[in-house]
Formats: C-alpha cells, structure tokens, sequence
C-alpha cells in the first residue's frame, strides 16, 4: 500500500479533521519561523508528540493541538512534554476560545492555511544530554519517513 502522508507512516490513530488542519496552519507557522517539524513524534516518556519543532540553533518546541474546548479538558497528560522540550505551544483554531488554554504555556491559533503566534512560550531550557536526545529522535524520524515515502515496501527499525 503506498504511503500518502506522515499519518499513514505512524498508523492509524489520525487526528481528527479539525485538528489535521490546525496540524497543516501551525506548520506553515513553523516553516515561517524557521523552524523544522515532525509530527507524531514518539518521546522517551512513552508519550508522542502533536507537533516537534527544531530552530536552527537548536532550540526545541512542542506543539499540542487542541481542536476544542472538550479536547483540552480531557488531557491531562500535556505537562508532562515539558521534560522533552525548550518551550511548550498549544495550537488551536480560532473557534476555540485562548483564555482556557494555560497561561504558563505559548498560544498558536491556526486554520489550514497559516497560523499566528498569539502567545509566546516561556522558555525552560532543556538539559544536554535530553537536548542530544531528542535531536537524534527528530531527525531519525525525518530521516524514516523520508525513506518511507521514498520506498513504500522497505522495511524501517522502529516507528516511523
């Protein structure tokens, strides 16, 4: 079966709708920012990662994306991305009002065509060797689903 998209390369726990075009806006962001971004990314605590981004120095950035206010209300899981980040983002639409989201935390409204920086994230900078960490668990996984997308049928260690 060829492989359409990174929600294909990492099975089939798709988000939903609203959330994919929240995903694509806040990408768009991203790119704009300078930032490079994996989706889907599997994290050391066992948790995976909305939305991944490196800066060019290095910098590291989570972005959770919440579709809707019962979205946001049912996890209670996002603080634990702080110990595998420099600054933590929510992302969400513009049909979701900012003041539920933490104020401890950065804001990104987006919809399928860009999105803005409503709120900045407070940094907490990571420590080396999770910084290293996470670096190689990035770009192993751009690596893959590039090889993924280039050879369908191969076969790849690990999630991808």
């Amino acid at each position: 079966m060829p492989v359409t998209s990174a929600i294909d390369m990492i099975g089939d726990d798709s988000p939903s709708p609203a959330a994919w075009t929240i995903a694509r806006g806040t990408q768009r962001l991203l790119a704009s920012l300078g930032l490079a971004c994996v989706s889907e990314l599997p994290l050391a605590s066992g948790r995976r990662a909305d939305l991944v981004a490196i800066g060019g120095d290095g910098e590291v950035w989570i972005i959770e994306i919440k579709s809707s206010i019962a979205d946001l209300r049912a996890d209670h899981k996002w603080p634990d991305y702080r110990l595998h980040c420099d600054r933590l983002f929510f992302a969400t639409g513009s049909h979701v009002p900012s003041e539920i989201f933490p104020r401890d935390t950065g804001l990104i409204i987006a919809d399928g065509f860009g999105g803005i920086l409503e709120r900045d994230a407070p940094v907490h900078r990571l420590h080396s060797a999770t910084r290293r960490s996470m670096l190689l668990t990035f770009a192993r996984a751009a690596a893959l689903r590039l090889q993924a997308v280039a050879d369908p049928a191969g076969r790849y260690d690990g999630p991808v």
